[in-house]
């Protein structure tokens, strides 16, 4: 299966970007779906809803970026705090997502990838996450990761709890335990750390979401609603990325030359 067709190098400087400055992995916090709902006197659910579509987008265009990857972080472990009927909207609307998309990721050529403890979601929205995954499993596109029933803290936790049996069972020697180490017991093994960090509603927080993956990404916040995203928007917090200075606690030539 053939990936969707990319901007050419040329298109994506009429957009005010350089190719060579496009973040790998994006990761979206996308906030407000309830709040766009209430200001317009509709439904909660009517906010998610009507924030599939910016999904849709966002998976298109990223895929048309050429990013390696899109993490979009859709459902957190707090989240079952929410009324019953609300969570019950909710990940009726999760699977209907994937059923749905199925074949449009097939189309794009997308890698399909959940991350997130699966205790508590329902047999059938786990049934339809895993057939997707399997079959986009040799597409050759941009991996879409969705986080579902999913918190940092907790995939933390399970990582030390892997590692903690594996030294119980003589398999791992705590003494070689690094960084990669940690990386490769996290629920995100084997995919890049993201480079960007977007988050809507204008919410200066990142809610418990890859703590340990996004110590060095850049963040980009807008006051807009997940629902009223656009391309534009995308595009703005593109041009931001690509201007800023990522030193990774060092000096580039740029701030040496400049003092700083």
């Amino acid at each position: 299966m053939s990936p969707t067709p990319r901007y050419t190098p040329a298109e994506i400087k009429t957009f005010g970007l350089a190719p060579d400055r496009l973040p790998r992995h994006v990761a979206a916090i996308m906030d407000g779906n309830g709040r766009w709902a209430r200001a317009r006197y509709l439904p909660r659910i009517e906010g998610h809803r009507r924030g599939v579509r910016t999904v849709r987008m966002m998976v298109e265009e990223c895929a048309r970026f050429g990013l390696e990857q899109l993490t979009l972080f859709c459902f957190s472990s707090e989240n079952w705090k929410r009324p019953p009927l609300e969570l019950r909207l909710l990940l009726s609307l999760l699977e209907q997502y994937v059923i749905e998309e199925r074949a449009e990721i097939m189309r794009q050529g997308l890698r399909f990838a959940v991350i997130g403890r699966r205790d508590g979601l329902p047999e059938g929205a786990l049934r339809e996450i895993d057939k997707t995954i399997a079959c986009s499993r040799d597409n050759t596109g941009m991996r879409l990761c969705l986080a579902v029933n999913y918190g940092s803290r907790g995939e933390i936790v399970d990582a030390v709890r892997s590692m903690a049996a594996e030294v119980a069972a003589g398999s791992l020697n705590p003494t070689t335990i690094d960084e990669g180490t940690i990386s490769a017991h996290l629920g995100t093994a084997g995919m890049p750390d993201p480079d960007l960090v977007l988050r809507t509603a204008g919410e200066m927080r990142v809610s418990n979401c890859l703590l340990w993956q996004i110590s060095y990404a850049e963040l980009w916040v807008t006051p807009k609603f997940w629902p009223e995203f656009t391309r534009d928007d995308l595009v703005e917090a593109l041009r931001a990325y690509g201007a800023r200075d990522r030193r990774f606690g060092g000096l580039t030539d740029s701030s040496v030359a400049g003092g700083a």
